[in-house]
């Protein structure tokens, strides 16, 4: 399994017979490196209906006719727009063909606004477990500290964990590095942050401050195999 980070909160995950997408904003995304006509994943997953996590993810979809996997409210607005979407919910697990997906609690925000103007709730915030070659990956979407936390981390032998560091809209550097003791992944790669002035961080600095040979601040088009 190959996974990769695209700026903000970007994540591709390539396995031996299929491509994910999470959170594809790629057009407006400043640190991306991708190009969002170039992409046609099998999957998108989507944390939560805000622009910076939807992104490119309808225009990627109704070009590649990907499905799409996303909290309720989220998946059944998609599904409005013709495309093929799977909803789920908070605590809610599911056994696809390319790998077992799971959302988990996140606090935060889910309203978006379409190319209309018009907003558009997008349910509960989540973020997502996936399963999928004996391996599992955690993308926290956007989130405070909580501490269930420590239940995902208790729950699940975690090995690639993506936090948000940015601060502001999501717990900042210091909460983060008690969110990587308590989930307890053998790698913790900090995300949303840098891409806006609001949420400039040292990622390099949070990935020092993990435990050593934990912490990895990869840049946008960096990867890691699992």
């Amino acid at each position: 399994m190959k996974i990769s980070y695209h700026g903000q909160s970007v994540v591709k995950i390539v396995t031996e017979e299929y491509t994910i997408l999470i959170d594809p904003f790629i057009t407006d995304n400043s640190l991306c490196d991708l190009k969002a006509e170039d992409e046609n994943p099998d999957v998108i997953l989507l944390t939560h209906g805000h622009n910076d996590h939807v992104g490119d993810t309808i225009s990627i979809a109704e070009r590649s006719n990907c499905l799409i996997v996303a909290p309720n409210e989220l998946a059944v607005y998609m599904e409005s727009r013709g495309l093929n979407a799977h909803p789920m919910h908070i605590g809610g697990a599911h056994e696809f063909d390319f790998g077992k997906v799971k959302y988990t609690p996140a606090f935060h925000g889910s309203v978006f606004t379409d190319e209309n103007g018009e907003k558009i709730y997008g349910g509960m915030p989540g973020g997502i477990l996936f399963y999928a070659e004996e391996k599992t990956v955690y993308h926290a979407g956007d989130t405070a500290l909580f501490s269930d936390l420590k239940l995902i981390g208790d729950m699940n032998d975690i090995d690639l964990a993506f936090l948000p560091i940015g601060d502001n809209f999501t717990m900042g550097p210091d909460d983060a590095l008690l969110a990587a003791e308590w989930v307890k992944a053998k790698k913790v790669v900090p995300i949303h942050y840098n891409t806006f002035p609001l949420i400039e961080q040292d990622g390099d600095a949070f990935a020092r401050n993990v435990k050593p040979g934990e912490g990895i601040a990869l840049q946008p088009g960096e990867s890691i195999t699992l």
